[in-house]
């Protein structure tokens, strides 16, 4: 066997982590990213990495008799007796107690994914009683368990409420913000951690946010441009990457390829409405068609009146109140209004906005013109 030919042999069965080397350095020669783009990590997020919710149960004591009204909150006063019994108090059978210092709490948390044993994080502490107010209060240990019933950490601490609040004796109160839910900063540790391995095999799985088979195809091949045959779509939604084996150049592969600049694909035009707060908000991509509304505004006025029958002196009547009542119904003439199309943001916002109606009569008009063929966006209610 010649030289030449044994070079070339050696060179073909490289290992493949020397070739994986190889594309990561064609990461660092990506030139300025355009106006539009935006990194893969803001569009996207790798497939196993998530976070996992929380939940306990506890005791928050220390109120300014604040608490649970223990007659009404029988469970507050079972919880208390079995705490007490863990510490080695004993209470007489059939003791009744009158506690206002405490309150039954629900407690919830987010893991973060790949957190250690020992690690700090936050949980929100939310009253499930009829406490009036948990500011002041001190949580006292409360596991914290996931879906699989284990416990991975352990909450307690003072709790911050932002609120404040006060009552008259006459029965007038006032109160501001919400007094019955609180948080602890960095108030629970964690005691057991959740495996979360990166990948599967040889493949990672990039995930997008949104469900889009124009960025997952853009995902793609800006990941081929560095790493050309590296990434294949599965769906609109998912993205399979190979990666490197070795742990340590995986992560570093991960790395790199959250911060690959993206451009997504302009997305379909959407209007959102919330019937309850009677927001309407929609995208750049939303446009309208000719056509004619008319719009009229009906009031209802109901009024009630008391009035006081006097009778005359010495006349042996009674003095009698009496109520009058009455309904009054009143439509506003409905104006036509030629709406002319447009295709931009700005033009349909004019155009709705020579109507002349409120919010949330503007989605009753909105919804008409999406029947009728002339909006021409998905309607979403919310």
């Amino acid at each position: 066997m010649s030289r030449r030919t044994a070079r070339r042999i050696l060179t073909v069965t490289r290992p493949l982590s020397r070739c994986v080397l190889g594309l990561l350095a064609a990461f660092c020669l990506l030139g300025s990213p355009s106006a539009e783009a935006e990194r893969l990590k803001d569009l996207a997020s790798i497939g196993g990495v998530r976070q996992n919710q929380l939940i306990g149960y506890g005791l928050v004591v220390g109120l300014d008799g604040s608490g649970d009204q223990t007659t009404q909150t029988p469970f507050t006063v079972q919880s208390i007796i079995n705490m007490l019994g863990n510490l080695g108090v004993t209470l007489p059978p059939g003791q009744s107690l009158q506690l206002k210092n405490v309150a039954a709490v629900m407690v919830t948390a987010s893991l973060p994914p790949y957190a250690r044993p020992g690690q700090q994080i936050d949980v929100t502490v939310s009253s499930m009683g009829n406490a009036r107010s948990l500011k002041g209060g001190t949580l006292l240990m409360t596991p914290l368990k996931g879906a699989d019933g284990q416990v991975y950490a352990m909450a307690q601490g003072s709790l911050a409420v932002s609120g404040a609040g006060g009552a008259a004796p006459s029965g007038g109160k006032v109160t501001v913000n919400h007094l019955s839910a609180g948080r602890i900063p960095s108030g629970a540790t964690v005691e057991r951690a959740v495996a979360s391995p990166v990948g599967q095999g040889d493949s990672v799985f990039v995930e997008l946010n949104n469900t889009d088979f124009g960025t997952a195809q853009k995902v793609v091949d800006a990941i081929n441009a560095v790493a050309p045959g590296s990434a294949q779509a599965v769906d609109g939604r998912q993205i399979q990457v190979r990666a490197p084996d070795d742990i340590n150049q995986r992560v570093a592969f991960l790395g790199k390829l959250e911060n690959l600049d993206v451009t997504p694909a302009i997305q379909a035009a959407k209007v959102i409405i919330n019937s309850r707060t009677g927001s309407v908000v929609m995208n750049q991509k939303v446009a309208l068609q000719n056509c004619a509304v008319s719009h009229g505004s009906l009031t209802v006025t109901i009024t009630n009146e008391q009035q006081v029958s006097q009778p005359g002196a010495f006349s042996g009547g009674q003095t009698a109140v009496t109520n009058k009542g009455g309904v009054d119904i009143k439509q506003e003439g409905g104006n036509i209004f030629n709406i002319k199309g447009g295709t931009n943001l700005a033009d349909v916002v004019k155009a709705l906005n020579a109507v002349g109606a409120n919010p949330l009569e503007l989605i009753a008009i909105l919804q008409a013109m999406k029947a009728s063929g002339a909006l021409r966006a998905e309607l979403e209610v919310i």
